[in-house]
């Protein structure tokens, strides 16, 4: 994946410095560079747009990436704004204060950053409504007034898991390219089909919006964004001192639970997914599945596109790497063995299924996924 974001360009910033401004308090930490050593650099502005029952991560996983680059030689000033100038409820127990209301945000800024929260069956597609308007949460129709006030003020836009709802809510992501967490890319499909949603992706940029996946995503956008602004090097020490990678290997298909075979789907073809799911060391070809279903292989793969959204050779293929997965992190078999109980017939077949899809192999998966390295209890 290439992290770099190459067609971002300079901003004339506003002279009004926002009033956070991310600078180590406790002065420079070991192995970083003293302030006189820093060459000054241009301060890059970034905007959260917080509202009501916002995912604390959302907001804090990207704040701590530039606080921590501002150690490194960047010159991040980040104001925290909400729709009021209220402080903002957290789905995770805690409020965050703001340092200023909406209206108050100067008229032009680097960054707009927006952050989840809110369940995606609240968003709704204007003049299509999900849900009667009148019933749309408070917190929705603020998020939407306030994404679309600062908006159009950014050079660039980014959010943060369903924060990118907000963003195809306001029309922002019409024929573009984006992601969302894993668990909603369906739902983003499906609520805006303008958008072209890539669920695999740890983060997506289309022009001058980015939209990240669920959660500790925003990590990896925030280290996208400080390796853009203030170049490898220091996104390079970022990652190192938050003990992260500065490139994630694989796509968010790595950590997702697989689900395509919860879609609905109509009587024949839900148990040929069951089927495919229960048992994927069986014959799944395309001759084999369209006999189980009484149809033609060519009225098969038109059911697969229409109600799956993939051919049945990728329903196919996902279903293995899903029991392979599985079976990695939870048993002790061989590489042959979990090649063969999961459908793939050899390990050098799953071997390259892995790094295709996931970009790691499946020595390197069981590794990762199977315990975080701490063996006694904390």
């Amino acid at each position: 994946m290439n992290r770099a974001i190459s067609d971002v360009g300079p901003l004339a910033l506003p002279s009004e410095k926002p009033k956070t401004t991310l600078a180590s308090p406790h002065g420079p930490r070991e192995g970083q560079p003293q302030v006189s050593d820093i060459e000054p650099k241009a301060p890059k502005t970034v905007v959260f747009a917080l509202y009501d029952k916002v995912t604390l991560q959302d907001v804090a996983a990207p704040l701590e990436i530039f606080a921590r680059a501002n150690d490194f030689g960047a010159n991040y000033e980040v104001t925290l704004v909400s729709p009021t100038g209220r402080a903002a409820a957290t789905t995770s127990f805690v409020s965050l204060n703001v340092d200023m209301a909406m209206a108050d945000v100067p008229e032009r800024f680097d960054t707009l950053i927006v952050p989840g929260g809110v369940p995606p069956d609240f968003y709704f597609t204007p003049g299509e409504h999900d849900i009667p308007e009148e019933k749309t949460p408070d917190a929705v129709v603020e998020a939407l007034q306030m994404v679309g006030d600062l908006a159009p003020r950014a050079r660039r836009v980014a959010s943060v898991c369903t924060g990118a709802f907000v963003l195809a809510a306001l029309g922002l992501l019409d024929g573009r390219r984006a992601t969302t967490h894993w668990a909603h890319c369906q739902e983003l499909s499906r609520l805006y089909p303008d958008v072209e949603v890539v669920p695999d992706s740890l983060f997506v940029k289309d022009g001058r919006f980015i939209t990240g996946a669920g959660i500790t995503a925003g990590i990896d956008l925030g280290l996208a964004m400080v390796e853009s602004d203030f170049g490898p090097d220091v996104a390079r020490r970022v990652a190192r001192w938050m003990v992260v990678f500065l490139q994630r290997p694989g796509g968010q298909a790595q950590f997702s639970v697989w689900t395509e075979s919860e879609l609905p789907v109509s009587g024949g073809l839900r148990e040929i997914l069951d089927a495919v799911v229960a048992d994927p060391a069986a014959d799944h070809s395309i001759a084999a599945m369209a006999d189980r279903a009484a149809v033609s292989e060519r009225h098969l793969v038109r059911m697969f596109r229409v109600q799956v959204g993939m051919t049945p050779a990728r329903f196919v293929e996902q279903a293995r790497l899903e029991a392979a997965k599985v079976l990695l992190a939870t048993g002790d078999h061989g590489q042959e063995a979990v090649a063969r109980r999961a459908g793939f017939g050899s390990a050098d077949t799953m071997r390259r299924t892995f790094r295709r899809a996931l970009g790691v192999s499946p020595s390197t998966y069981r590794s990762r996924f199977r315990t975080t390295g701490i063996h006694q209890p904390f």
